[in-house]
Protein backbone atom coordinates (compact mmCIF):
# COMPACT_ATOMS: atom_id res chain seq x y z
CA UNK A 1 0.00 0.00 0.00
CA UNK A 2 2.76 2.35 0.41
CA UNK A 3 3.89 2.27 -2.94
CA UNK A 4 0.60 4.02 -4.33
CA UNK A 5 2.04 7.37 -4.20
CA UNK A 6 4.93 6.02 -6.45
CA UNK A 7 2.63 4.03 -8.51
CA UNK A 8 0.56 7.21 -9.28
CA UNK A 9 3.39 8.94 -9.97
CA UNK A 10 4.59 6.55 -12.64
CA UNK A 11 0.86 6.60 -13.80
CA UNK A 12 1.28 10.54 -14.57
CA UNK A 13 5.20 9.96 -16.33
CA UNK A 14 3.36 6.99 -19.02
CA UNK A 15 0.58 9.47 -19.50
CA UNK A 16 2.36 12.00 -20.75
CA UNK A 17 2.86 10.63 -24.11
CA UNK A 18 -0.73 10.14 -24.79
CA UNK A 19 -0.96 13.70 -24.18
CA UNK A 20 1.25 15.65 -26.22
CA UNK A 21 0.06 13.24 -28.74
CA UNK A 22 -3.74 13.57 -28.69
CA UNK A 23 -2.86 17.68 -28.75
CA UNK A 24 -0.59 17.38 -31.56
CA UNK A 25 -3.13 15.49 -33.54
CA UNK A 26 -5.80 17.46 -32.51
CA UNK A 27 -8.18 15.10 -30.13
CA UNK A 28 -8.17 17.86 -27.90
CA UNK A 29 -11.12 16.24 -25.99
CA UNK A 30 -9.06 12.69 -25.50
CA UNK A 31 -6.03 15.31 -24.03
CA UNK A 32 -8.51 17.02 -21.62
CA UNK A 33 -9.57 14.25 -20.50
CA UNK A 34 -6.45 13.02 -19.70
CA UNK A 35 -4.98 16.18 -18.61
CA UNK A 36 -7.33 16.32 -15.76
CA UNK A 37 -6.66 12.78 -14.53
CA UNK A 38 -3.34 13.97 -14.77
CA UNK A 39 -3.75 16.91 -12.87
CA UNK A 40 -5.99 15.22 -10.14
CA UNK A 41 -3.19 12.50 -9.47
CA UNK A 42 -0.51 15.27 -8.94
CA UNK A 43 -2.48 16.08 -6.13
CA UNK A 44 -3.40 12.30 -5.01
CA UNK A 45 0.03 11.19 -5.02
CA UNK A 46 1.01 13.78 -2.07
CA UNK A 47 -1.99 13.56 -0.33
CA UNK A 48 -1.92 9.95 -0.01
CA UNK A 49 2.14 10.19 0.86
CA UNK A 50 1.44 12.67 3.48
CA UNK A 51 -1.79 11.45 5.00
CA UNK A 52 -0.77 8.10 5.52
CA UNK A 53 2.68 8.52 5.70
CA UNK A 54 3.82 6.58 2.50
CA UNK A 55 6.58 9.42 1.42
CA UNK A 56 9.80 7.98 0.25
CA UNK A 57 12.97 8.10 -1.33
CA UNK A 58 12.00 6.98 -4.63
CA UNK A 59 8.73 9.19 -4.42
CA UNK A 60 10.52 12.38 -3.45
CA UNK A 61 11.98 11.89 -6.82
CA UNK A 62 9.32 10.49 -8.88
CA UNK A 63 6.75 13.02 -8.10
CA UNK A 64 8.70 16.17 -9.38
CA UNK A 65 10.02 14.14 -12.32
CA UNK A 66 6.68 13.60 -13.21
CA UNK A 67 5.72 17.08 -12.89
CA UNK A 68 8.69 18.25 -15.19
CA UNK A 69 8.26 15.37 -17.77
CA UNK A 70 4.14 16.12 -17.80
CA UNK A 71 4.27 20.60 -17.76
CA UNK A 72 7.46 20.82 -19.97
CA UNK A 73 6.26 18.26 -22.35
CA UNK A 74 2.81 19.68 -22.85
CA UNK A 75 3.78 23.06 -22.17
CA UNK A 76 6.09 22.39 -25.68
CA UNK A 77 3.29 20.86 -27.52
CA UNK A 78 1.15 23.67 -26.77
CA UNK A 79 3.61 26.36 -27.88
CA UNK A 80 3.92 24.21 -31.45
CA UNK A 81 0.30 24.87 -31.95
CA UNK A 82 0.27 28.28 -31.16
CA UNK A 83 -1.95 27.88 -27.91
CA UNK A 84 0.39 29.69 -25.58
CA UNK A 85 3.34 32.10 -26.05
CA UNK A 86 6.87 30.47 -25.97
CA UNK A 87 7.73 33.28 -23.80
CA UNK A 88 5.98 31.63 -21.17
CA UNK A 89 6.93 27.95 -22.36
CA UNK A 90 10.59 29.55 -22.29
CA UNK A 91 10.35 31.24 -18.39
CA UNK A 92 8.61 28.03 -17.27
CA UNK A 93 11.48 25.89 -18.40
CA UNK A 94 13.95 28.32 -17.58
CA UNK A 95 12.45 28.30 -14.28
CA UNK A 96 12.56 24.57 -14.22
CA UNK A 97 16.53 24.40 -15.41
CA UNK A 98 17.39 27.02 -12.33
CA UNK A 99 15.75 24.71 -9.75
CA UNK A 100 17.31 21.58 -10.97
CA UNK A 101 20.88 22.98 -11.33
CA UNK A 102 19.96 24.55 -8.02
CA UNK A 103 19.19 21.35 -6.57
CA UNK A 104 22.90 19.45 -7.78
CA UNK A 105 24.65 22.45 -6.59
CA UNK A 106 23.13 22.47 -2.97
CA UNK A 107 23.09 18.66 -2.71
CA UNK A 108 26.87 19.10 -4.26
CA UNK A 109 27.69 21.58 -1.31
CA UNK A 110 25.58 20.77 1.71
CA UNK A 111 25.87 17.28 1.11
CA UNK A 112 22.29 17.50 2.00
CA UNK A 113 19.23 15.14 0.01
CA UNK A 114 16.38 16.60 1.13
CA UNK A 115 15.12 18.63 -1.12
CA UNK A 116 11.63 20.31 0.53
CA UNK A 117 9.29 21.95 -2.11
CA UNK A 118 8.09 25.23 -1.12
CA UNK A 119 4.78 26.21 -1.03
CA UNK A 120 4.71 28.83 -3.75
CA UNK A 121 6.20 25.95 -6.19
CA UNK A 122 3.30 23.62 -5.50
CA UNK A 123 1.03 26.78 -6.23
CA UNK A 124 2.84 27.62 -8.70
CA UNK A 125 2.28 23.66 -10.47
CA UNK A 126 -1.13 23.54 -9.67
CA UNK A 127 -1.44 26.79 -11.90
CA UNK A 128 0.22 25.38 -14.88
CA UNK A 129 -1.70 22.75 -14.77
CA UNK A 130 -4.64 24.81 -14.95
CA UNK A 131 -3.53 26.47 -17.56
CA UNK A 132 -3.24 23.43 -19.57
CA UNK A 133 -6.57 22.15 -18.87
CA UNK A 134 -8.10 25.52 -19.27
CA UNK A 135 -6.08 25.95 -22.52
CA UNK A 136 -7.66 22.49 -23.67
CA UNK A 137 -10.90 23.31 -22.50
CA UNK A 138 -10.84 25.95 -25.13
CA UNK A 139 -9.73 24.13 -28.04
CA UNK A 140 -12.39 20.99 -26.85
CA UNK A 141 -15.50 22.81 -25.46
CA UNK A 142 -16.15 26.30 -25.24
CA UNK A 143 -14.20 29.33 -26.61
CA UNK A 144 -13.62 31.40 -23.55
CA UNK A 145 -13.01 35.23 -23.22
CA UNK A 146 -9.45 36.31 -24.15
CA UNK A 147 -8.83 37.99 -20.70
CA UNK A 148 -9.24 34.49 -18.97
CA UNK A 149 -6.12 33.16 -20.92
CA UNK A 150 -4.40 36.01 -21.13
CA UNK A 151 -4.65 36.50 -17.43
CA UNK A 152 -3.96 33.41 -16.38
CA UNK A 153 -0.94 33.12 -18.60
CA UNK A 154 0.13 36.41 -16.17
CA UNK A 155 -0.70 34.88 -13.28
CA UNK A 156 1.48 31.39 -14.17
CA UNK A 157 4.18 34.16 -15.13
CA UNK A 158 4.17 36.15 -12.33
CA UNK A 159 4.62 32.55 -9.91
CA UNK A 160 7.35 30.95 -12.11
CA UNK A 161 9.31 34.12 -11.59
CA UNK A 162 8.54 34.20 -7.88
CA UNK A 163 9.06 30.32 -7.60
CA UNK A 164 12.26 30.11 -9.30
CA UNK A 165 13.86 33.22 -7.17
CA UNK A 166 12.32 31.58 -4.08
CA UNK A 167 14.92 29.15 -4.13
CA UNK A 168 17.42 30.57 -5.66
CA UNK A 169 17.33 32.34 -2.34
CA UNK A 170 16.33 30.08 -0.57
CA UNK A 171 19.39 27.55 -1.68
CA UNK A 172 21.90 30.64 -1.33
CA UNK A 173 20.98 30.93 2.20
CA UNK A 174 21.48 27.04 2.91
CA UNK A 175 24.38 26.88 1.45
CA UNK A 176 25.87 29.71 2.48
CA UNK A 177 24.99 29.10 6.38
CA UNK A 178 25.98 25.27 6.27
CA UNK A 179 29.70 26.29 3.60
CA UNK A 180 32.49 26.27 6.74
CA UNK A 181 33.99 29.54 7.71
CA UNK A 182 37.86 30.21 7.08
CA UNK A 183 39.15 31.16 10.31
CA UNK A 184 41.90 33.89 9.26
Amino acid sequence: MHNIPNIISIIRIIMVFPIAMFIWQENYNSAFMLMIIAGLSDGLDGFLARTFQWQSKLGAILDPIADKLLLISIFIVCGLKNFLPWWLILMIIGRDLVIITGAFAYRHVTHDNKIRPLLISKINTALQILLVIITLYQATVHKLADYVISSLIWVVAISTFISGMAYVILWTRYTLNTTPKCNK
